[in-house]
């Protein structure tokens, strides 16, 4: 084994000898590898969509536009492709295509179906800090609630943990692909993201235990010891590499915590912070949070009152995940709006996305930009339908740190591609094809080819069809 590898993986198995008489240095950053995706691209006949409404989610609506897939990427975009030989050539006239969507708030596997307690595994509500646990260690890949999703066009989603916690662990990006190992649905290359969640739900689950936090301020208190704590072990790790460096014989690794592996790399940029959050008040003190640690918050989730400080937002790249029109459930929710969408997409450099953190909410999430797009455009703003996609592809994509492989239809990026039977935001959408790294995984006029799950052969209610 080269000395670079035996370095890298040292910390990991504590086995691997370096060079004789020198300790290994520590490595905090391959541990995200562990576990790696098993997910192969299939191999799968060239495919095209000829003559349909194209929304590339880069911003472009092309009409009577050609789509390519070949090799599991998208080839060419544009009209009057020709198909190779050998090439599945579908007729798609009326009919629309958009990059396949992407849910950034997913619960699916970790809170499987049938909503059971022995299948409510996102949450490990023992400590206010979860950060060593992974939600991709909860999910179950049988949860009919994947082939539901898929129907709706989703191809990807990013699975968290819940949010009873200040820290609740850490994410994972999956492939909407059947599979018996989640490592089978593993998004390929896709980072790893931090939950972390502020707010009601960690101050009353704690609190009603009369337990640190049980207010506001001591969730902030409570954010803030970890990354103190994390800091410090982190330049301890730094400390250790330089003494390694300089070929101290005497150097001892520090003690290794997964919690604060976690937090450590959250720091170095290594893994992307999505923040549970509903108020605007809270929300920018995280922001001052992440200034004071030296991190960035991707996105805040939920984030109902986020038009209240959508140019905050936009300045420093933060993007809001939201629903289109859930409010009031809770006072924190109390001030949403349903404008809340548009008016973050609105302003200069805002990021808006649409979520689900919903089970049915993510099999019509073009549904749910379409009600965020007719309440902007009550509000006098206007949202063409080549820009709202985006809101569910492109935004979403680069939120999860992928943006450079999926999101858009542009050519070398992965062929996730939904052909839909006309507008995508319309009550009367419906996806009826849907590839995945150009293979086709759902095809609404032949259920046979849509995955079914173990759980659900042999009941009797089950048709094999998708809704």
């Amino acid at each position: 084994m080269s000395r670079v590898w035996c370095f890298l993986f040292a910390a990991l198995l504590c086995g691997c000898a370096a060079e004789a008489g020198k300790p290994a240095a520590p490595a905090v950053a391959a541990r995200a590898a562990l576990y790696p995706s098993t997910y192969q691209v299939p191999a799968s006949p060239p495919t095209l969509i000829r003559d349909a409404t194209l929304l590339t989610g880069t911003g472009a609506r092309l009409e009577h536009a050609d789509v390519l897939m070949s090799e599991g990427k998208i080839a060419q975009v544009g009209a009057g492709l020709t198909a190779p030989a050998g090439a599945v050539v579908i007729e798609a006239t009326g009919r629309w295509v958009t990059p396949g969507i992407i849910d950034v708030h997913s619960h699916l596997g970790v809170y499987a179906s049938p909503g059971v307690e022995a299948a409510a595994d996102g949450n490990e509500a023992t400590s206010p800090s979860t950060a060593n646990v992974w939600a991709e260690h909860s999910v179950w890949p049988q949860d009919p609630g994947f082939a539901t999703a898929l129907a709706g066009g989703v191809t990807s989603m990013q699975i968290l943990p819940g949010s009873a916690n200040l820290i609740g662990g850490r994410s994972v990006i999956l492939k909407n692909v059947p599979s018996v190992t989640y490592q089978g649905m593993k998004f390929p290359g896709a980072p790893q993201g931090l939950k972390m969640a502020c707010g009601q739900n960690p101050k009353s689950v704690y609190g009603e235990r009369n337990q640190f936090p049980s207010t506001r301020m001591g969730n902030m208190a409570g954010y803030r010891a970890q990354w103190v704590e994390a800091d410090e072990y982190r330049r301890e790790q730094q400390e250790y590499a330089r003494k390694v460096r300089a070929g101290t014989k005497d150097a001892k690794p520090p003690k290794r915590d997964l919690r604060l592996d976690t937090l450590a790399a959250a720091l170095d940029g290594e893994l992307i912070v999505h923040m549970h959050c509903y108020r605007a008040d809270e929300m920018a003190a995280v922001l001052d949070m992440s200034k004071e640690f030296g991190y960035h918050v991707a996105a805040f989730h939920h984030a109902v009152e986020a038009y209240k400080i959508s140019d905050l937002l936009a300045e420093q790249g933060v993007c809001a995940a939201m629903w289109a029109d859930w409010w009031g459930f809770k006072m924190e929710s109390y001030d949403g709006i349903p404008e809340n969408i548009a008016l973050v997409d609105a302003a200069p450099g805002g990021c808006a996305i649409v979520h689900s953190d919903s089970e049915e909410g993510i099999q019509r999430l073009n549904q749910e930009a379409a009600k965020a797009m007719a309440w902007g455009t009550r509000a006098g703003l206007t949202i063409p339908p080549e820009h709202a996609i985006t809101w569910i592809t492109a935004n979403p994509a680069r939120a999860i740190g992928v943006l450079s492989k999926t999101g858009t239809l542009e050519p070398g990026k992965m062929a996730d591609v939904v052909l839909w039977n006309g507008t995508p935001f319309s009550s009367y959408a419906q996806a009826d094809l849907v590839y995945i790294d150009g293979a086709l995984r759902f095809d609404r006029a032949h259920p046979p080819a849509t995955p079914r799950s173990d759980f659900l052969l042999g009941q009797p209610a089950y048709s094999g069809v998708s809704p």
